[in-house]
């Protein structure tokens, strides 16, 4: 048996890797363009283990996915691949079009065809999970209920946008074709292999090198937090036990504001790589970014209903673990901070 994972080489597909493997003796073949997000390093650990195929490929690729499905035939389809950052979309929409709009278009036609050639029994057990995010939704007010899976889509960036409209394929592949299909919205995931250029990541990064820890606006957004190795296992539970054409919300019942995440992240470095002074003193509030949702929130008791899962960490917890790796792991962040990567975020934040 085997599994397709697509952006398996990213945040949360590398996580994803990691404790599937962990798990289990099932082969996956991991698809990963290895953009910027995309880093070999995050799979180092795994190098060499047999169960893991590493294909370097655009999930736009027809005739590589084709290819990869006539090899391997799996039973299952888990795409993380996209393009995620927010600040990137209101810069250079066109490559969120064209990878989380028509690349999932390309990769569900795909799916289709090999899910159709299947037996009977075979095309009852494959799976074609989406892995979306919270912000299709748009924003909530302070004092609004959280996400339900029913709640409208109402996308205010072009990232968002991309990712709701990804959301619909892959509802309309299962309404118009039956492709056996599954859809996972998460909220905002923290926790290893996070590329610096996040909130959580790009905090510990610069306050560790002296550099301001920039905050968006009055750094009063809030944001549900989900320690990603949490959110890995409820998509590993969601393809196992998931209701074809359902939606489930992954949340980690953790609502904080931007600023009080800053704060924590200081906290835990002034105890854990103390120096003359707070990092606090770092923080330095910038000019908000067009368009920035308020608030989200995920109403998760669905998940929990139906398929028993609910998250492991609390922030507390979670965060700690986080820092603790990034602090055991700088010459990974050493390595993924490329000349590049440095002068976007120079362009884009200020000196």
């Amino acid at each position: 048996m085997t599994v397709l994972v697509t952006g398996g080489a990213g945040f949360i597909g590398s996580n994803f890797v990691h404790q599937w493997l962990s798990a289990t003796d099932e082969q996956l073949v991991n698809l990963d363009a290895l953009t910027y997000a995309g880093n070999l390093a995050n799979l180092a650990a795994i190098e060499g283990d047999p169960r893991h195929v590493f294909v370097r490929g655009d999930i736009g690729d027809r005739a590589l996915i084709d290819r990869l499905f006539a090899e391997h035939q799996p039973r299952a389809v888990i795409h993380f691949a996209a393009e995620s950052h927010v600040d990137r979309s209101i810069h250079g929409p066109g490559a969120f079009i064209q990878t989380n709009v028509v690349g999932t278009f390309s990769l569900l036609e795909s799916a289709r065809g090999h899910w159709r050639s299947l037996t009977p029994e075979a095309r009852d057990l494959f799976r074609f999970l989406q892995v979306s995010t919270d912000e299709v939704y748009g924003s909530l007010t302070p004092d609004a209920a959280p996400f339900a899976e029913t709640h409208p889509f109402e996308p205010n960036s072009p990232y968002s946008a991309s990712k709701a409209a990804a959301d619909h394929l892959v509802r309309a592949w299962f309404h118009t074709y039956g492709l056996p299909v599954l859809t996972t919205h998460c909220s905002n995931n923290y926790g290893p292999y996070h590329f610096p250029e996040k909130l959580i990541p790009l905090v510990i990064a610069n306050a560790l090198a002296g550099k301001p820890l920039p905050i968006y606006g009055d750094g009063r957004q809030v944001r549900d937090w989900l320690y990603v190795e949490d959110h890995c296992h409820a998509i590993a539970r969601v393809l196992e036990a998931g209701r074809v054409g359902e939606s489930y919300h992954i949340g980690g019942w953790n609502e904080m504001t931007n600023l009080d995440v800053v704060n924590t992240l200081c906290v835990i470095l002034d105890e854990l790589r103390p120096k003359a002074g707070s990092y606090k003193d770092q923080i330095t509030f910038v000019k908000d970014r067009p368009g920035h949702d308020r608030r989200y929130a995920m109403d998760a008791r669905k998940i929990e209903r139906e398929l028993g899962w609910r998250p492991k960490e609390t922030f507390a917890t979670g965060i700690r673990k986080t820092v603790q790796w990034y602090l055991d792991n700088q010459p990974w962040v050493e390595g993924v901070t490329s000349g590049a990567y440095r002068q976007w975020m120079n362009q884009h934040y200020g000196a």
